[in-house]
């Protein structure tokens, strides 16, 4: 039944989206030859013509769209009418455009302020992360940190702690033995051995039966995450260097082996010795607060699995709604922010630091939704409902041919330059832009099903 209402909650944001499009041509005087629901890919599920306007349901239902008659060639208007929408002026035809994107930020507002009257609270977006038990085999070093159970976890690395994301990311990018160091640690591992064995050069394959005498080696830098990488918005950047296989080969050997020296096996070179000494652990620094205390526990250091060792429990922070001023500005404040971090997200994946296997679709919204609802309620459906309606109209006014943003683009030229645009030029770039769209859809439908096969939400 989650699953139903997210899908029905997606269908009324389509369909708001279209209703902009439509109420604001028919406002205007244009006829509206079609509004479709799903896009005009293989076949048709339902059509009836009301009025003026023919209703369809299509079996692609990721999308929607509004005809005018100017679409169709074989239309019996004349071309000088006025219900036609090439000829109304520039600002009603923009208006029209815009309409869909409009349409869907209002939803979105209307969403996020029906939610905060009703529910009475909205989330803050910040939490609060509890030690609920440790977890970890005797001898881990959560054990000598200093950590209890019932601790709460108040910064890593020196930076506050206020979601679970940023705090399962210094844990993953604090692994230990992860086949990857600084450049710096290296050269100060190479030049420390250099000054210890200064028989053997930077290439050189050290002869079998060798003592090679090891260097005290420092741990690896502390990992920091700057607002946006804290927050999911975008990839933490690594600077690490890679190490080889060699490398990698050694590194096991020598952590099996005395610490002091090391006998060749007439393998490798002093270089590649001072890379697997260097691939070695992260310190995690972490304060808690215990009894309004706030306490420095020692250095942790995790395991090449990336475990803490720790069973956590969140506490999302609400802020109450039960007033009308606390309605508005807690709103406000929710929309503004969500916004933001959605436009620093789209800028991160036009710049190509986020992958297209990490784009996600309308499966992986409806499964996350429905989750949202079936644990939390209807209220936290409603809310990432009203986030994927802002999400819309942001994508849909980028200036972008086939989107709302591309028509806009190009009337817009127009107007500017008082010309005509060749229209079989530009019916062609939207043509191409519109396959373009479709075959990314696909791709990320084929993102959502293997992420759900591998349970990856």
């Amino acid at each position: 039944m989650s699953l139903i209402i997210m899908i029905l909650l997606l269908s009324l944001l389509i369909l708001v989206h279209e209703a902009g499009h439509f109420f604001t041509a028919k406002f205007f005087g244009m006829k509206v030859d079609k509004f479709g629901f799903g896009l005009p890919v293989g076949p048709t599920l339902y059509e009836k013509k009301f009025g003026d306007t023919t209703i369809c349901i299509h079996a692609f239902l990721l999308g929607g769209y509004v005809s005018f008659p100017d679409d169709d060639e074989n239309c019996s208007l004349p071309a000088d009418s006025k219900e036609r929408f090439i000829n109304k002026p520039y600002y009603q035809k923009a208006a029209v455009v815009s309409a869909g994107v409009i349409a869907n930020i209002l939803c979105a507002i209307v969403l996020v302020f029906l939610t905060a009257s009703l529910w009475g609270h909205l989330p803050s977006g910040t939490y609060e992360i509890y030690a609920k038990k440790i977890i970890a085999p005797e001898g881990y070093s959560v054990w000598q940190s200093g950590l209890k159970e019932g601790d709460r976890f108040f910064t890593a690395n020196g930076k506050k702690l206020d979601n679970v994301y940023s705090f399962l990311t210094y844990i993953k990018m604090s692994k230990g033995y992860d086949g990857k160091t600084s450049q710096e640690l290296i050269d100060k591992t190479y030049n420390n051995l250099k000054a210890l064995n200064p028989a053997f050069e930077h290439d050189e394959i050290i002869p079998t039966g060798i003592n090679i005498q090891l260097p005290k080696v420092d741990t690896e830098g502390i990992i920091t995450l700057d607002k946006y990488e804290s927050k999911g918005a975008k990839y933490p950047k690594d600077t690490q260097v890679k190490l080889s296989d060699n490398a990698i080969k050694l590194r096991d050997e020598l952590r099996k082996t005395n610490k002091n020296y090391y006998t060749s096996n007439g393998e490798y070179t002093l270089y590649e010795l001072a890379e697997a000494l260097s691939d070695n652990t992260h310190p995690l620094n972490l304060t808690i607060l215990r009894d309004g205390q706030e306490i420095a526990l020692k250095p942790i250091y995790i395991n090449e699995k990336g475990a803490l060792g720790v069973e956590l429990e969140i506490k999302e922070i609400n802020i109450d709604t039960k007033t009308p001023g606390a309605i508005v500005k807690t709103s406000i404040k929710y929309l503004i922010d969500n916004t933001y971090l959605m436009l620093y997200g789209l800028g991160q994946i036009f710049s190509g630091n986020v992958p297209l296997s990490d784009l996600h679709g309308v499966i992986a919204i409806t499964k996350i939704g429905g989750d949202e609802i079936q644990y939390g309620g209807i209220f936290p459906g409603l809310l990432l409902t009203a986030l994927i309606s802002m999400n819309l109209a942001l994508i849909n006014i980028l200036p972008i041919p086939a989107l709302d943003g591309g028509h806009l683009l190009f009337m817009s030229i127009e107007k500017i330059t008082g010309r005509k645009l060749n229209e079989e030029v530009i019916n062609k770039i939207a043509s191409a832009f519109f396959f373009l769209l479709i075959l990314l859809m696909i791709y990320i439908i084929f993102n959502d099903i293997y992420a759900l096969i591998i349970h990856k939400f």
